[in-house]
C-alpha cells in the first residue's frame, strides 16, 4: 500500500527558515526509502488558514446556516485539512518558534484537524482519542536554548503543546527532531543543524 505523508511548514522565514529545512530533509528521507509515497504539502504561512469563527462553528454544527459564499469555502477548506490529516500515515511538521510557542499559523490548523467525532471524542470514562493510526515528526527551530535540562525549559511551550494535542487525539508515536539557539550566531546556527540532520539520519524509515 502506498505510503501518504503530510508535509507542513508554518516558518514565516522563506527560505531562511531552519525548521522548513528540517522538514524537507525529513520528507526527502522518507521519500528515499519510499519512492512511491505520495506527498501533500501545506505551506501555512503563504497559503493562510482563516482563524475559527463563530460562524464556522455554527456552520459546522448546521451546514443549513452557512449562508456566504466565503463561509462555504471556509468548511470546505476545513474538511479537506481534516481529511488531509486523516488520510496521512506520516505527518511531518516544520515548527516554527515565536514567543515560546507556536506560529498562529499552525495553530490555525490544529484547530482544523482537533474535530470532536472525527479525531476525539467525549466518553463517560473521558477523552477518546480517534487518530492514533499516524506517526509525527516534528521540525523544531527555535533561536535560543529550550531543551530539555535548559534554564528556559520551562518557557518552551511549542514541543509541548503539540506533544498534548497529539496525544489528546490518540497519536502515541511523535518524535521530535530540534535545533537549539539558531539565532545565537552562524556558528552555533551551522552546529545546530548538523546535529539535527544526524538525529533525521537515523530516523526509522522502513
Amino acid at each position: 500500500m502506498t505510503t501518504k505523508l503530510l508535509h507542513i511548514d508554518s516558518s514565516i522565514l522563506g527560505g531562511n527558515s531552519v525548521s522548513r529545512t528540517l522538514s524537507a530533509a525529513i520528507i526527502d528521507r522518507f521519500k528515499t526509502a519510499h519512492p512511491e509515497a505520495d506527498v501533500i504539502y501545506r505551506d501555512l504561512a503563504t497559503t493562510t488558514i482563516p482563524h475559527l469563527s463563530g460562524a464556522y462553528l455554527a456552520a459546522s454544527l448546521d451546514p443549513a446556516s452557512a449562508n456566504s459564499a466565503e463561509l462555504l469555502q471556509d468548511i470546505e477548506l476545513g474538511r479537506t485539512i481534516l481529511e488531509e490529516f486523516l488520510a496521512a500515515d506520516i505527518v511531518v511538521i516544520g515548527v516554527a518558534f515565536y514567543n515560546f510557542g507556536i506560529a498562529s499559523q499552525l495553530k490555525a490548523w490544529i484547530d482544523r484537524i482537533a474535530v470532536a467525532g472525527k479525531t476525539f471524542r467525549y466518553t463517560a470514562g473521558g477523552p477518546e482519542g480517534l487518530a492514533g493510526d499516524k506517526r509525527i515528526v516534528l521540525a523544531i527551530a527555535r533561536g535560543g536554548f529550550y531543551g530539555t535540562g535548559s534554564p528556559n525549559a520551562a518557557l518552551e511551550h511549542a514541543e509541548a503543546y503539540l506533544r498534548s494535542v497529539f496525544s489528546f487525539v490518540g497519536i502515541s508515536r511523535l518524535e521530535v527532531v530540534a535545533a537549539e539557539g539558531v539565532s545565537v550566531g552562524a556558528e552555533q546556527r551551522q552546529v545546530a543543524i548538523e546535529q539535527a540532520q544526524r538525529k533525521i539520519d537515523d530516523l526509522l524509515v522502513a
